[in-house]
């Protein structure tokens, strides 16, 4: 009982678990693998805005597995990223469609500007 009121509060142990882990596994990861492992962490977790922990954690575990995959492969880095890492990692986030922050704000921007068009429009 305990658990599920503190899971209430701080949201998932599980996920929370489960993203450990992640961390883990790019932190075990060998050079240059583990460097550019972090850089999309980094660049995921600024500009990933995703807020369905469930997602989130599912898509941090299929990005390890790619890391992974390529040291096993030894897959080189440009092959994996492209030309532009930025493209890749964006592409990489929208494959999992999931609540962002900013959706939120979305619509309350669309709800501002009908609520300025029907004022507009009765005056």
């Amino acid at each position: 009982m305990t658990a599920k009121w503190i899971e209430t509060i701080t949201g998932s142990l599980e996920q929370k678990k489960q993203y450990r882990q992640y961390r883990a596994g790019i932190d075990a990861l060998p050079e240059p693998y583990k460097a550019a492992a972090k850089a999309a962490d980094r660049y995921l977790m600024y500009a990933g805005g995703i807020t369905d922990g469930e997602t989130l954690v599912r898509m941090l575990a299929d990005l390890l597995e790619l890391w992974q995959r390529a040291v096993a492969d030894e897959t080189p880095l440009h092959d994996i990223v492209g030309d532009d890492p930025v493209e890749f990692v964006e592409a990489f986030r929208d494959a999992y469609s999931a609540t962002e922050w900013i959706d939120k704000e979305r619509t309350r921007l669309r709800s501002a500007i009908a609520d300025a068009e029907q004022t507009g429009e009765g005056s």
